[in-house]
């Protein structure tokens, strides 16, 4: 029973991949977000806390340890794929390994998060994640001086894009969920 996630997971025809066995099991994914607030008392990610699939957080904003505290997109992101509380939700891959990672400052817009993001996925290539979910993008900043311009959004020229190449080349799918 997936709960609210039905239509997430009828999308791709998860059922049909979980009733497979295709559950993310011997699978990491780091997160790249805003934070991840509440995930660590969500009873959603009981399983994943309790098994110890939540291998480690960090917070390159901050440079701290904890993500708990901080926005909560992430953790919303994150309950599209970690949480299994059937009846309640259930994500696309609840037996996966998960690092949360905090690469943007919510409250600002700067191209410094570009480069969070770059160290970020570095890092997440160094703890050996298969895969990278990120739902950031930047192309407009408050200080219009560094927006990138429509020719720049070419795939090759701005920092997040090649580091997000460079991730590919070594091995990760890196999603923009």
């Amino acid at each position: 029973n997936y709960g609210n996630n039905l239509k997430q997971i009828h999308i791709h025809d998860g059922q049909y991949l979980h009733n497979l066995g295709f559950t993310g099991q011997n699978i990491t994914m780091a997160f790249l977000d805003a934070g991840f607030f509440g995930y660590k008392t969500n009873p959603v990610f009981d399983s994943a806390r309790l098994q110890n699939r939540i291998l480690g957080e960090y917070d390159f904003v901050n440079n701290e340890q904890s993500v708990n505290e901080d926005h909560i997109h992430g953790m919303y992101c994150l309950s599209t794929v970690a949480s299994n509380r059937p009846g309640s939700i259930v994500g696309t891959a609840p037996h996966a390994n998960f690092w949360l990672l905090r690469t943007e400052d919510a409250a600002t817009e700067y191209p410094i998060e570009e480069q969070h993001w770059a160290v970020a996925a570095e890092f997440a290539d160094s703890a050996g994640a298969d895969m990278i979910s990120s739902s950031l993008g930047y192309g407009e900043f408050l200080d219009p001086s560094f927006n990138h311009s429509y020719q720049q959004r070419d795939g090759n020229t701005t920092l997040i894009t090649i580091a997000a190449h460079m991730a590919a080349k070594k091995g990760m799918i890196v999603m923009n969920s």
